[in-house]
């Protein structure tokens, strides 16, 4: 079974509670019983003052006969649980209380310790030399009279009562860890429900989207973090809605451009070559087929611009110009076609100074298709007229033309590519629906702005702007 994020962290979180459990209560095992041994030292050493003062003293002046000094150890050892042990200043043994609980009581304390010194104390906690069979704590201090040596006394209490004390102490742990686990439980819950619940419905929703599902919602409505990453993939879903339905209707389009004209190729060529179409017919159907197969490859050059413009951008040569000449030099170009629909091309000029930063050539291209643009729906007898004007530091460029004009609500449509006004996608035979798409892109690219202004039944007109002197800009440029 796969295990979830929610599981991670769960699992996580316990591996951390019990390992700061166990590492807590360690080292509170250790700083207890370091404490504990310690202070039981202190107080072992205390309770062999007074038996080395009170008790010992008065047997080592003659007081108190050796049989009573046994006594009192012995009462001593029941009492408080603190096993004695007295030696002379030889090293031997005098006597030790209930001595016949022991095995193997050292006679001598010098077969434990040769090189011990009776002068200096020691503390000690183990087994005392495998005396015992359990850990004891051990304390030995010398004992004098008028500053001379006399002997030496231990003392050995067990570990059992520290130990107890110890695991009490650590029992009451228990209580604020399990308390804190409770709480940790809570915790968690409360953040399933209001983290991973909804990234779990993110994920899902993403996942519809990935098949193609764009209608799908992640029904979270939050106002944070989350919320936000809903609403924006939500927001994305329609933008890939979108780009999924240009998708097909781009696909749609260009298969019936490329369609249309590698069908008529097709049709006529085989009508001549099965003699269908006459040899002395050949002229005029070589001539179709030529400009099907012109405008295949216009179509194609388009596609390959446009891409190019996807990819990376309009790749701009920048320089000073007069847009007059460009402008001039366009109109030449259109001449023969202009007398042919006896169309009336005009240039005016209101602006003084003409003079524009930009690129030549795809400046010249912009012109080239908004004028052609207009000849195609001018009708015959017609007027098309390019005005130059200037406000502030922009030089702005206008094509009007008498065609049927384009209704309010597909004006914005024009820019799309393969776009064509006439649904019938037969009144313009030549063009490819690509030219108002790559005009829109190099004055985007320039970091300026193109308008359509039209009123159907009166005519359509293109105005875009251009920048007399340089500007900082974030386009591809050359030089």
């Amino acid at each position: 079974m796969k295990r979830t994020f929610f599981d991670n962290i769960i699992v996580g979180i316990l591996i951390l509670l019990v390992a700061a459990f166990l590492g807590l209560a360690t080292y509170m095992s250790y700083a207890t019983q370091k404490v504990l041994v310690s202070e039981k030292q202190d107080s072992l050493v205390n309770e062999a003052m007074l038996l080395s003062e009170q008790t010992i003293g008065t047997y080592l002046r003659g007081f108190t006969p050796l049989e009573n000094l046994q006594v009192r150890f012995d009462e001593f050892d029941d009492t408080l649980k603190t096993h004695i042990w007295f030696y002379g200043r030889d090293g031997m043994l005098i006597t030790a209380s209930n001595p016949t609980e022991y095995s193997n009581l050292p006679q001598n304390i010098r077969e434990l310790e040769p090189q011990i010194d009776l002068k200096e104390g020691f503390t000690q906690t183990g087994n005392f030399y495998n005396i015992f069979d359990k850990t004891m704590i051990s304390i030995g201090i010398p004992v004098f009279t008028e500053q001379q040596l006399e002997g030496y006394l231990i003392l050995h209490t067990g570990m059992t009562e520290l130990e107890e004390m110890q695991d009490e102490m650590i029992s009451i742990m228990y209580v604020p860890f399990f308390t804190m686990l409770l709480v940790v439980v809570l915790v968690l819950v409360y953040f399933s429900g209001t983290v991973l619940r909804p990234l779990s419905k993110i994920n899902h929703t993403a996942r519809e989207y990935a098949k193609g599902n764009f209608e799908a919602r992640t029904g979270v409505k939050r106002k944070d973090e989350l919320g936000e990453l809903s609403d924006s993939l939500e927001y994305m879903a329609g933008e890939l809605s979108k780009l999924d339905e240009y998708r097909k209707n781009f696909i749609a389009n260009i298969s019936h451009d490329f369609r249309s004209p590698l069908t008529s190729i097709k049709g006529y060529l085989e009508a001549m070559l099965d003699g269908t179409i006459p040899v002395e017919k050949y002229d005029r159907y070589l001539k179709i087929v030529l400009n099907e197969s012109q405008r295949l490859t216009k179509l194609t050059a388009g596609l390959l611009e446009l891409n190019d413009f996807d990819t990376y951008g309009p790749v701009l040569k920048r320089q000073k110009f007069d847009i007059v000449d460009v402008v001039r030099e366009t109109r030449n170009t259109f001449e023969g076609l202009c007398e042919k629909k006896n169309i009336d091309l005009r240039l005016q000029c209101p602006a003084e100074d003409t003079t524009v930063y930009a690129d030549k050539m795809k400046i010249g291209q912009v012109i080239y298709n908004l004028i052609d643009n207009a000849i195609k729906f001018s009708p015959e007898n017609g007027k098309i007229v390019v005005t130059i004007s200037q406000k502030n530091d922009k030089i702005f460029v206008s094509v009007k033309d008498e065609g049927p004009g384009i209704e309010k609500d597909k004006q914005n449509k024009v820019w799309d590519r393969f776009y064509k006004t006439d649904s019938s996608r037969g009144k313009d035979k030549q063009g490819t629906g690509l030219g108002l798409s790559i005009t829109k892109e190099i004055i985007k690219a320039h970091g300026e702005n193109i308008n359509l202004i039209s009123t159907e039944g009166a005519g359509s007109e293109f105005v875009f702007s251009l920048s007399k002197e340089p500007v900082e800009k974030k386009d591809n440029v050359i030089g």
